[in-house]
């Protein structure tokens, strides 16, 4: 082969893989236009023609508009600007891909219903920017936007720890960081639950130590700590009889301490004193926080007070 050799249509679909009529059809719209003809009539290319056409294929194979691959073949564009452009638009079709794939796992893991679906999906089409301004929303709604009384009235320590740990769904999540998402949105628009976090995380971002903490000492505190996280830790169910046993000791350590009767009553108002820090919908917003941002929760820093409450709860009813 040189640069003086001629190729016909058939030729060139042979050495190229497309189909004659392809072929034509370029030849036609002048994208490769044949070099000369044969005496009979019969359209011929050289070598810069065949380099034009698998040049084109390839574009084309790539995705490229065929106006564009003109331009390119002409020179008009450089192939690496071509190139990066579409890579770029690749990578929004790879990520939007991706994304309903991990939703349409989440549904699959989830069992949910039409509606659950659409919203699932109306939710995860939000664009990064769009996230964001939810969460600011939620934010300025529950704390109040700066120079506001709202906000002169809530901790500015509180909002900042909140948007310290802004959720942000990565561009390939995973159908539990998807489920995790939908969740969490559905929270953000609740007005009691912004009220429940107003009341929590302001506790929270002081450090502020329970009330109860103060009255019985660290030492009961810590040795409840203790006791609870290894009850969490064996699986030991709250409502169940080892668990009774367990917040049994723990009631008449805290009454002894207290100069109280462990009665129903007590146990009501120790109930309630652990609940003062702690929400169980507040708890929830972090465990999905956590989840969207792909963070590895530590089981160490999983609150006791949940454990200890629901047990005090349980022993009064029953």
């Amino acid at each position: 082969m040189d640069a003086t050799t001629l190729y016909s249509i058939g030729a060139l679909s042979r050495r190229t893989g497309l189909p004659v009529r392809t072929i034509r059809f370029y030849s036609d719209a002048g994208v490769v236009a044949p070099t000369t003809r044969s005496p009979a009539g019969y359209r011929l290319y050289d070598f810069d023609a065949l380099l034009r056409l698998e040049l084109l294929r390839t574009l084309r194979e790539l995705g490229v508009d065929l106006a564009t691959v003109r331009r390119v073949l002409d020179r008009e564009l450089p192939v690496a600007e071509v190139a990066a452009a579409h890579a770029d638009a690749l990578d929004v079709e790879i990520r939007v891909l991706q994304l309903r794939r991990s939703v349409l796992r989440a549904v699959a893991r989830g069992g949910s219903s039409p509606e659950e679906t659409q919203v699932m999906h109306r939710l995860t089409q939000l664009s990064g920017e769009e996230r964001r301004r939810l969460i600011d929303d939620f934010v300025e709604n529950t704390f109040g936007a700066s120079g506001t009384p709202a906000a002169a009235d809530t901790d500015p320590a509180a909002a900042a720890m909140v948007r310290a740990a802004t959720p942000d769904l990565p561009d390939d999540p995973s159908s539990e960081q998807v489920a995790a998402w939908v969740e969490l949105a559905g929270l953000l628009g609740d007005e009691e639950f912004r009220a429940r976090m107003r009341r929590t995380a302001g506790i929270q971002a002081a450090g502020q130590p329970l009330a109860i903490e103060d009255e019985v000492g660290a030492e009961l505190m810590d040795l409840t700590r203790q006791k609870v996280a290894q009850a969490m830790e064996a699986g030991i169910d709250p409502r169940g009889d080892s668990g009774a046993r367990i917040v049994d000791d723990l009631v008449h350590r805290f009454a002894e301490a207290l100069a109280r009767t462990p009665d129903p009553e007590f146990r009501d108002w120790l109930a309630r004193r652990f609940e003062e820090a702690y929400d169980p919908r507040v708890d929830r917003y972090w465990q999905l926080v956590w989840i969207v941002n792909g963070w590895q929760v530590v089981p160490g820093l999983s609150p006791v007070h949940p454990w200890l409450v629901r047990a005090l709860r349980h022993d009064r009813g029953a």
